[in-house]
């Protein structure tokens, strides 16, 4: 079966790691033109409307890229805006009451930190599985603490021995330096924050990042 998503490069759209000030969607799109294939919107602290406005905005500009969109953790978000779907962790919506208010049809991801988890997501009705945080990043607290690419290399066969087709990426420190190795031990693609959204031309990064991407998976083929 083929997998609905594409994780190659998951462009996180972090509104406390990026700024308000600045133009979320001309940032997606940037990302999304560079070889972003799929964006993620998280805004932990705003308030709901401002969510919805600013998902809406993200969700338009990229309209004619094919690259979906997925809010964190906010369902109400996700089906106000219009979004693809959503990403959700332990703490969040359960992932059965999410599917039933969102549909078949809607991507959801899963945030997978320990083993636990990893068990969760072979049952659970999800799109992709995304482990960390592999490493210390400024963009968001982890009380787990780093797992690095051996806990990943842990994780992963956990939900691979079940749903051998599912896409599982890595999260959390990762640039391009440490892309290659993420890919080797067993990602099917990155999701980053900084490595593309703070960098001086994000369209560039997200391009180079696809780049090493597509090498490493070819490598490991």
């Amino acid at each position: 079966m083929r997998p609905k998503v594409d994780f190659r490069l998951n462009a996180i759209v972090d509104l406390d790691a990026i700024g308000g000030d600045k133009d979320l969607g001309a940032l997606a799109l940037a990302a999304a033109r560079g070889g972003a294939t799929i964006i993620q919107y998280r805004d932990k602290n705003s308030p709901t409307r401002l969510m919805v406005e600013r998902a809406r905005t993200i969700h338009s500009a990229l309209k004619d890229t094919g690259v979906p969109l997925v809010v964190n953790d906010r369902i109400d978000v996700a089906l106000a805006a219009g979004a693809e779907g959503v990403h959700i962790g332990r703490e969040d919506m359960p992932v059965r009451d999410a599917r039933l208010l969102l549909g078949p049809d809607a991507i959801i991801g899963l945030t997978v930190k320990n083993e636990a988890d990893a068990l969760a997501a072979t049952t659970s009705d999800i799109d992709y599985a995304c482990i960390g945080g592999l490493f210390e990043t400024l963009c968001k607290a982890n009380p787990d603490g780093p797992i690095g690419f051996d806990g990943f290399s842990r994780l992963a066969p956990i939900i691979r021995a079940v749903k051998p087709d599912l896409p599982v990426g890595a999260i959390a420190g990762i640039d391009l330096a440490r892309t290659p190795p993420a890919i080797a031990a067993g990602a099917d693609g990155v999701a980053v924050i900084s490595a593309i959204f703070r960098q001086a031309d994000p369209n560039g990064a997200a391009a180079a990042l696809r780049s090493v991407v597509d090498a490493a998976l070819q490598a490991r083929a």
